[in-house]
């Protein structure tokens, strides 16, 4: 039998060796040691539903023997030589990236993570254009390498206190707490519409591109009405700044599409991709169509990037997804979830609010007077861990429960979930 150092010795090394930058859930956490596919199990063999799936990664659950049967495979075949030389796998998964993204978007750059994918878009962005400013939203995320840092609008993730210059911020569709105090639909889509006022105000006229998470993820699940995205890609393209979009957290079934944005019948100009699409092995990617790829020309590598073993992966997490059908699984089971979680907002008035798409559901909590109520998310996370259940919690005030499991749950892993949260939502109103 395994022998495991249990929570607190982890804490105690992290405390001597890990940088106090990262932090993690809990009170009183656990030391998880396992995985199978919805499931996690600790080092006492209490078994998790998994509702966060590694914050949006694990979409086709963990373990998933028809991917790591070939990662294994692969390993034992060859690991890495560098992209530079001539594989074949990163060449198949580009070619496959091609077909499944929208529109004109065909050629792909590879590189290990999120934050990667988005300094490379931004970069690509500046080579075609040759301008240099960006256009973000309030409370997005992008990453935390220097720019990717300062493209972010979440106060609590910009630790440089040097962050990089050229960059201005619009507001976000946050249509429960809109930043310009309208309601939607009569807002005529002011957050859209400031847009145009940054351009115009703001920046040098100088702008190579609009960066923006097609469902903003840590800021809360914040999802923008119909129409948003269409009325600010008009704008952009009037003054001829492209749009970048973010999928990192969105990607790859999760939403109910291949990717989120196809929610919003916008085609982006260059799209980023990290995440679910290796299913846990690290890759990312920024993609873009021939006309601004092909002005990439100059040299540039990504040491890891596409390597045999993650390109393996993630051929392997895109024919999963296809073959059982994962984006029918995320609509279905995410309308269960978004239903389930509406009637528990009717009787628990500590829910402001409930949005999302397909199985990326973001609860808001709520005071009487609608201000945020962080405790209570932590008081949930608690007590619903103590009961088998792992959810994330994000949101500028951290207030919102974040409901992003693998896309493989099942109906019964939904209606156990639910009835376990209604019992700990009941236990805190007493």
């Amino acid at each position: 039998m395994t022998k495991y150092i249990g929570p607190e010795a982890i804490i105690e090394k992290k405390r001597a060796y890990i940088m106090p930058c990262l932090n993690h859930f809990y009170e009183k956490p656990m030391q998880i040691v396992r995985g199978s596919m919805q499931y996690l199990y600790d080092s006492t063999g209490k078994q998790y539903l998994d509702c966060f799936a590694g914050v949006s990664v694990i979409n086709c659950g963990h373990c998933n023997s028809e991917i790591t049967d070939k990662i294994c495979e692969q390993v034992k075949t060859l690991q890495h030589v560098c992209n530079i030389y001539l594989t074949e796998n990163f060449a198949n998964l580009a070619e496959e990236l091609a077909k499944i993204t929208p529109g004109d978007l065909q050629k792909a750059f590879f590189c290990s993570t999120g934050t990667e994918a988005n300094e490379g878009a931004a970069l690509l962005a500046s080579i075609y254009t040759k301008n240099s400013e960006f256009i973000c939203l309030r409370n997005g995320l992008h990453g935390r390498t220097k720019l990717t840092m300062s493209m972010t609008g979440i106060s609590m993730w910009r630790t440089d206190p040097n962050p990089v210059g050229g960059i201005h911020f619009a507001p976000n569709p946050y249509c429960y707490r809109c930043p310009l105090g309208k309601k939607y639909p009569d807002c005529d889509f002011a957050c859209a519409n400031a847009i145009e006022d940054v351009i115009k105000t703001n920046t040098s006229g100088n702008v190579a591109a609009f960066i923006a998470e097609p469902i903003q993820g840590n800021a809360g699940i914040i999802t923008p009405p119909q129409g948003y995205f269409k009325r600010v890609k008009e704008i952009l393209d009037q003054y001829n700044i492209l749009m970048i979009i973010d999928e990192v957290q969105t990607g790859f079934a999760r939403t109910g599409k291949m990717f989120a944005i196809e929610n919003f019948d916008v085609v982006p100009d260059i799209m980023t991709i990290a995440k679910a699409l290796g299913n846990g092995t690290p890759i990312s990617a920024f993609i873009a169509s021939a006309k601004i790829a092909n002005t990439y020309t100059r040299p540039g590598a990504s040491t890891l990037g596409g390597n045999p073993v993650s390109s393996t992966a993630a051929l392997a997490t895109l024919e999963y997804i296809q073959r059982h059908d994962l984006l029918t699984k995320a609509k279905l089971r995410g309308k269960q979830l978004k239903n389930g979680l509406k009637k528990l907002q009717e009787k628990y008035a500590m829910i402001g609010d409930i949005r999302g798409i397909g199985l990326m559901v973001g609860a808001e909590f709520i005071h009487a007077d609608k201000s945020p109520n962080s405790q209570a998310v932590d008081r949930i996370l608690e007590a619903m861990k103590d009961r088998g259940f792992i959810i994330g919690k994000n949101g500028v005030e951290r207030n919102v429960l974040a409901f992003q499991p693998p896309l493989i749950i099942t109906e019964e892993d939904i209606n156990n979930m639910l009835n376990e949260l209604d019992d700990v939502l009941n236990t805190l109103k007493k």
